[in-house]
């Protein structure tokens, strides 16, 4: 159980949407929603007051966008975690986003309890896409491996699996394309997850996006 609450900011320029989260996110005894902020330049001053733990950000407000907006956040509050949570699922965006350093890409469809289940995730250093847009993103990807490899003394088939899983290939898949048991596929992923210090497919990718270019 936490002994703290995590403390959210929530960042749309609707106050209908503000107020809605705040609703749900307050009745859950893990959270605290310190502040809200209609602008991009309202959340930095909100961040100053409030010291937020996470913060939900719109792609779309009136002095910026979520990718501009998150690198700014970053760059003055690395530690802060950011959630996107939008209607847009163009892959631009959502890579753009990724490489800004959020945490997580939501749709504004997702249910409430998958909202409060991302901020605990993302607040315990894990990284979340909407399952509505990784496969367009992943299957965009043209990758570039050389780096990862060296810097994290993959093996050449370490490597081609990393690259799998960005692409959104399942272990059975992994396991029929390389002729290898879906068990010896499993023990790769588990090398791969400790060198890249990751705990999900979801951050392999995560990633592996910020580290490659797109076809």
């Amino acid at each position: 159980m936490m002994v703290n609450k995590i403390r959210v900011l929530i960042v749309d320029d609707h106050s209908v949407v503000r107020k809605g989260l705040k609703m749900f996110l307050a009745s859950n005894p893990s959270l605290e929603v310190c502040g809200e902020a209609e602008s991009l330049r309202d959340a930095i001053r909100m961040i100053d007051k409030t010291n937020p733990d996470v913060i939900i950000l719109d792609f779309k407000l009136p002095d910026g966008d979520g990718i501009n907006g998150s690198i700014t956040i970053k760059a003055r509050f690395p530690d802060i975690k950011i959630i996107i949570l939008t209607a847009y699922t163009e892959r631009e965006m959502v890579i753009g986003a990724i490489r800004a350093g959020v945490d997580a890409y939501l749709l504004k469809d997702i249910e409430s309890e998958e909202i409060i289940k991302t901020i605990i995730a993302v607040y315990e250093g894990k990284s979340v896409l909407d399952a509505s847009v990784t496969e367009e993103v992943f299957s965009t990807l043209k990758v570039d491996n050389g780096n990862i490899k060296s810097k994290y003394n993959l093996s050449p088939q370490e490597t081609k699996i990393l690259e799998m899983i960005a692409l959104g290939k399942v272990n059975k898949e992994i396991a029929e394309a390389l002729s290898i048991s879906d068990k010896t596929v499993r023990n790769y992923i588990s090398n791969i997850f400790k060198k890249l210090n990751v705990s999900n497919r979801t951050e392999a990718a995560s990633y592996w996006i910020r580290k490659t270019n797109i076809q």
